[in-house]
């Protein structure tokens, strides 16, 4: 039997298996009696096709065991599968465990097997090296072998004992690519090895190696390459849309369009916002955080809308009174505002009351007004279990099982490995995305294009009649930007009672001035004391 060690590959390792098998049992045989001739297909699924016919004189008896697991100098392990045995004659042979065994009594016996595993790549070349140790003598032994290309050649093919061994005596490829071999009077104990090549991509590599260096359940493999190559290819597919989004995102905020926010019917003007949108929901959207001065503008806006009064009761102090209830009209996040300010039960509360501790809770009033610009899909919550959260969960679950799951069968643990690096990302990358949706950074270039048309306003533009209520609709818009003084500034010296009504309808305390002139110095401190409430509380 051959004792296989050393090369790294093995393609002929079983296509002659009748020259290196005699059972020690079988003493009585005549040295010279057993002859063996062998074809050999290799084809192009990387498979070994062997047609073997073994012929044992009277008296002598043959038996071939062959390893289906092989050990390598560099402590890998080299497997073989062998399939599609058939035998005619008094011979058998068959696979039980690890071993590929073959007996023939006296007589001639024809077995029929195919080869797995036998087929491996090296740079620039496929190479078949077979190497072995006979166990017994063999008379002769003839062999063929074909394969797809007929551009296979021997790289070399040697003979004889541990220390003298001489080159094959006849072992040749036949002009039309057909290798031939044809050795005589083989001794027990003599070393075959023949190294054949072919072109490269020839035929499907199929090797099978564990172990070893470069080798075993974590070693880096063709299929590990294309599962890394997938997952770098992924990220950075989305590498590149992160980086898109978040240029539209900033984009958004840098536009220089003009949106007039006045919509004219003949000689009536009137304030209009994007899409309805409210001043909170649009302080929100220009910077991503809901902040006081959002909550600010929405307590202004109930009052310009008539839901809340607003008076001066000192420099320092002011009142705020129920004038409607909160109704459907409102949006959640502004009945929130609404309650906070004004709970049931209570008609008016002043702001120096309203800054008593735990009085007021300014996180739900925050947490109410993100809430409802996700709930419209202006922005995302990162925070919010979604469906690229649930991928990435996913994706990290499968990958960890894989991984365990491929280490414990021995190959390719590191494909688990890249799957769950790719529900890591999934999970990582997808909180830098920008917070706005593509529709949340359509309506807050808008909204930075109504800044832009509030800036460029001017009171004659406007009819007097119109001024006033024009000049309270778009205040609050000029609070979330930082806008209100100028806002005011501009229309200071507009009449309050142009509309026959004295003073601002929303804000009291300066009911019979004829401007606006008072109230621009004591406005900006009523905003201050409010911002400063809703900072401040609920930490």
């Amino acid at each position: 039997m051959l004792i296989f060690r050393g090369g790294a590959f093995g393609a002929l390792l079983l296509t002659a298996v009748g020259l290196f098998a005699a059972a020690p049992a079988a003493r009585a045989q005549e040295p010279t009696g057993v002859s063996i001739i062998a074809d050999v297909k290799l084809s192009e699924g990387g498979l070994l096709e062997v047609a073997e016919t073994v012929k044992v004189p009277p008296g002598g008896q043959f038996h071939m065991a062959l390893p289906l697991r092989v050990g390598r100098d560099d402590g890998s392990e080299r497997r073989f599968g062998v399939t599609d045995i058939s035998s005619t004659g008094p011979g058998s042979a068959k696979v039980a465990g690890d071993v590929f065994s073959v007996d023939a009594p006296p007589g001639e016996s024809s077995f029929k097997y195919t080869v797995h595993g036998t087929v491996a790549d090296a740079p620039g070349t496929q190479v078949f090296h077979w190497t072995g140790v006979l166990n017994t003598d063999v008379a002769s032994f003839d062999g063929s072998v074909i394969s797809p290309s007929y551009q296979m050649g021997i790289a070399d093919c040697t003979v004889g004992s541990v220390g003298s061994t001489r080159k094959c005596n006849d072992a040749r490829v036949e002009p039309d690519g057909v290798l031939t071999m044809h050795e005589e009077n083989l001794h027990k104990g003599d070393i075959l090895d023949v190294t054949l090549q072919v072109p490269p991509g020839t035929v499907k590599a199929n090797a099978d190696i564990r172990g070893g260096r470069g080798s075993g359940a974590f070693a880096v493999t063709a299929p590990v390459l294309i599962a890394f190559g997938v997952l770098l290819a992924a990220l950075a597919a989305f590498g590149a849309y992160l980086a898109r989004s978040r240029r539209q995102d900033s984009a958004a905020l840098t536009s220089t369009e003009t949106l007039d926010p006045v919509q004219r019917n003949g000689n009536h003007t009137e304030f209009v916002s994007p899409d309805g949108i409210l001043p909170g929901e649009a302080g929100l959207l220009l910077d991503g955080s809901a902040d006081a001065a959002d909550i600010a503008a929405t307590v202004v806006d109930l009052a310009v809308r008539r839901y809340l009064w607003i008076a001066a009761v000192s420099d320092s102090d002011w009142r705020i009174t129920r004038v409607n209830p909160a109704d459907d009209q409102l949006r959640s996040y502004e009945k929130h505002v609404y309650t906070t300010l004004l709970p049931e039960g209570a008609d008016s509360v002043l702001l120096s009351e309203l800054r008593a501790p735990g009085r007021v809770a300014a996180e739900p009033v925050r947490s109410a007004l993100r809430r409802d610009a996700v709930e419209r899909g202006t922005l995302i919550d990162h925070d919010r279990r979604g469906l690229a959260f649930w991928i990435g969960i996913a994706l990290l679950v499968a990958g960890v099982g894989a991984t365990v799951g491929l280490a414990i069968a021995g190959g390719y643990a590191l494909v688990g490995v890249a799957i769950a690096l790719g529900g890591a990302a999934v999970l990582l990358l997808g909180r830098y995305l920008p917070v706005r949706t593509a529709a949340g950074r359509a309506l807050a270039a808008q909204v930075k294009a109504l800044q832009n048309g509030l800036d460029a306003q001017r009171p004659d533009q406007i009819p007097p009649a119109d001024r006033e209520l024009l000049f309270s609709r778009a205040l609050p818009f000029t609070i979330i930007g930082g806008r209100a003084d100028n806002w005011i500034r501009t229309f200071r010296d507009v009449d309050p009672g142009a509309d026959r009504q004295a003073g601002l309808y929303w804000f009291g305390g300066f009911d019979r001035d004829r401007n606006l002139h008072r109230f621009a110095g004591h406005f900006p401190y009523f905003i201050t004391a409010l911002e400063g409430l809703f900072t401040t509380s609920g930490h």
